[in-house]
């Protein structure tokens, strides 16, 4: 777009390439030749930009710069627009390599505090004994309180083996209850005894 005739000023709209996920980086520079132009470099400056951020407007200024003082004597502008744009297409090659970056640190971030949380205190003697006695303490309180309830719920019996330890008369009651009913059991001992005995 000219802006006007005398002295020559006009802008151009430089537009990147379209990256992978259709983003574009764009920017307006505005020219303006000064008398002894191609003799002498034209003035510039970037008037609007989208998707640039600050280091990349002083990069693209830097590089305005250096190719204006290379291109000393010919006609620029074509060169200098030229190598704007082959800088925004960098630019969003490089916007693609941030994001991958950006994605690969913080799959390493999540990795990361996975393995901190399956990482538990590694095992040396002294914490595992701490742990044992702990451990130990924490059954025997969970036994006293079982033994406590059944107690009190009256279910302390007693197994069949410590009733007949701790009472022999039990070792002839079934007989002794079958005879008080009026059924006499006889019992034929040579059934238990061995034939060669």
């Amino acid at each position: 777009t000219v802006l006007s005739e005398k002295p020559t000023t006009f802008t151009i709209t430089v537009t990147s390439e379209a990256g992978e996920n259709d983003e574009t980086v764009q920017t307006t520079l505005k020219f303006t030749y000064r008398e002894k132009y191609p003799d002498e470099t034209p003035l510039y400056e970037i008037v609007s930009q989208e998707n640039l951020d600050d280091n990349d407007v002083t990069d693209i200024i830097k590089l305005l710069e250096q190719q204006a003082e290379e291109n000393l004597g010919m006609v620029m502008i074509f060169t200098l627009v030229s190598a704007v744009q082959e800088k925004l297409n960098e630019i969003v090659d490089q916007i693609k390599t941030r994001r991958e970056e950006e994605k690969k640190q913080k799959e390493r971030e999540a990795e990361e505090e996975e393995k901190e949380r399956f990482h538990g205190t590694p095992v040396t003697i002294e914490n595992f004994l701490n742990w044992k006695a702990k451990f130990d303490a924490e059954l025997l309180e969970i036994k006293r309180k079982k033994m406590k309830e059944e107690e009190q719920a009256g279910k302390n019996k007693l197994s069949g083996k410590q009733l007949f330890e701790m009472d022999h008369n039990l070792d002839t009651s079934d007989i002794q209850f079958l005879e008080d009913a009026g059924n006499n059991v006889e019992v034929d001992e040579s059934l238990f005894q061995e034939m060669d005995d």
